[in-house]
């Protein structure tokens, strides 16, 4: 039995337009048997308006066949909202898409639009629990960090959305602590949203991210994330990179320092750690840098090192920084 439309009496009434219909491309595409006809047929359901339960049923035969059709998810949502589809049925229909095609921005759009009309907290709430379903197969996708800062952004509900949001990010560290996008994510919720520091006053937050920081990087200290966080909390803050100095200087050693002292604000590097960490002698001579007059020397001489023998592949730009800071001086 046929599964084209064509050959269902549902759609006889219906005109199918081809794409290329009184053309004659140079370089056609060979789209399959099955997507031509369902394509053919979306485009006579868009000339004449058409917005029924069986037009949501060719959205989504077209989806399921080309995820990034962007104008059948739009025929699609203003189909949902015409025949008042159940919004939270249509979310749910998208799990199972968004699933599939999880590197599609479109399946994310769609989602956004049906949670912006549905207007709900709990529904938020409901997509954050799936969110982290889908994070768990691609911890790092794009698409899914973006939707999940967006639903937090606009509910901005503290006590249903943001406050466990710090705690779920320390848990994806403790499983992989390189993973950049938790990273970029934490620094989001403590520090870029601007609103969700809780009772913490700023030298507060800034103590415990500071020590966050310094901890993850004794675990792996070759981690350029976690090199970044801190970095960037201190800028953020407009802290002096000096505050940091006598926690970075043991990772640009070339062996840990024999020492039995504990510090718990400055640990040191995690046994078996490689040494010296090329982002610690950045880190380094940037603090050099920033204390000017003679220090610039010696950041210039950590700069040759990377540039001639630690970080080789960026040595055009170890040279820009170290002309930069002579002309500067």
């Amino acid at each position: 039995m046929s599964d084209l439309l064509a050959d269902d009496s549902e759609w006889a009434d219906v005109v199918p337009i081809r794409q290329y219909e009184n053309v004659n491309p140079i370089a056609p595409i060979f789209y399959s048997e099955e997507y031509k006809d369902a394509t053919d047929y979306f485009r006579g359901v868009v000339k004449t308006g058409e917005m029924s339960p069986r037009v949501l049923k060719l959205t989504e035969r077209v989806i399921r066949m080309n995820p990034a059709h962007y104008t059948a998810w739009q025929h699609r949502y203003k189909t949902v909202m015409a025949l008042q589809v159940s919004l939270e049925d249509e979310l749910e229909l998208m799990d199972e898409i968004a699933t599939m095609f999880l590197k599609t921005y479109q399946v994310w759009h769609h989602r956004r639009l049906i949670l912006t009309a549905l207007n709900s907290v709990d529904a938020a709430a409901r997509e954050l629990v799936f969110l982290k379903t889908v994070l768990e197969n691609d911890s790092k996708n794009y698409h899914t960090w973006s939707y999940r800062q967006w639903i937090l952004v606009h509910f901005n509900d503290e006590e249903r959305l943001w406050a466990g949001e710090r705690p779920y990010v320390e848990e994806l560290l403790e499983e992989d602590v390189r993973n950049n996008s938790a990273w970029h994510h934490r620094f989001f919720v403590v520090f870029s949203s601007g609103v969700r520091a809780g009772d913490e006053d700023r030298e507060q937050t800034l103590r415990r991210e500071l020590s966050f920081a310094k901890e993850k990087i004794a675990l792996a200290p070759n981690n350029l994330s976690a090199w970044n966080y801190l970095r960037g909390a201190l800028e953020h803050t407009h802290t002096p990179f000096t505050t940091v100095t006598a926690f970075v200087e043991p990772y640009t050693a070339s062996e840990p320092p024999a020492t039995d002292v504990v510090d718990l604000d400055n640990p040191l590097p995690s046994a078996g750690a490689q040494l010296p960490c090329v982002a610690a002698l950045e880190f380094l001579a940037d603090i050099y840098e920033e204390e000017g007059g003679e220090k610039t020397a010696k950041a210039v001489e950590i700069w040759k090192l990377l540039a001639n023998e630690k970080d080789t592949m960026r040595k055009k730009y170890w040279e820009h920084r170290i002309r930069d800071a002579l002309q500067k001086a």
